[in-house]
């Protein structure tokens, strides 16, 4: 089946993407504290605080999201509903992200961004999620008494 290589490629991106915003967040945080940037007034040292919080707080909320599809990947089982509305967040996260990259950086962060959609959405919908129990299936075959 195409399911598992597909939830654990799917972990294996958002974690490689978790580096990278940590990465990307790092250098800006260095950038705005050489150049002492601020913004509308704001304190220099808090503006590389908050981007410093933001990418540790963004890589983590990543790596969180990754091991939902890595342990779906191991253990050939779909998503429990709380993993199922985290995935469907961090989709919709990367949606917009992608809409806004567009503009922003251009066409090859929107493909990038909407490739990683099109994994966490293709984990979503590879499992079946009306698997059927060991009790429900007996049940349903052996006649009803008289």
């Amino acid at each position: 089946m195409v399911r598992r290589p597909v939830a654990v490629v799917t972990a294996i991106v958002l974690f490689v993407e978790a580096v990278g915003i940590v990465i990307v967040n790092g250098v800006l945080a260095t950038v705005a504290d050489n150049q002492s940037m601020s913004l509308a007034g704001m304190d220099p040292d808090a503006m590389v605080a908050g981007t410093w919080v933001m990418g540790g707080v963004s890589g983590v909320l990543l790596v969180l999201c990754g091991l939902i599809p890595l342990l779906a990947g191991i253990r050939d089982r779909a998503p429990g509903r709380l993993g199922r509305i985290a995935l469907i967040a961090c989709a919709v996260v990367h949606g917009v992200l992608g809409a806004l990259a567009v503009g922003l950086v251009g066409w090859a962060a929107f493909a990038l961004l909407m490739a990683v959609l099109a994994l966490i959405v293709l984990t979503l919908v590879t499992f079946d999620l009306r698997e059927p129990e060991e009790g429900a299936a007996g049940a349903a075959e052996a006649p009803a008494p008289a």
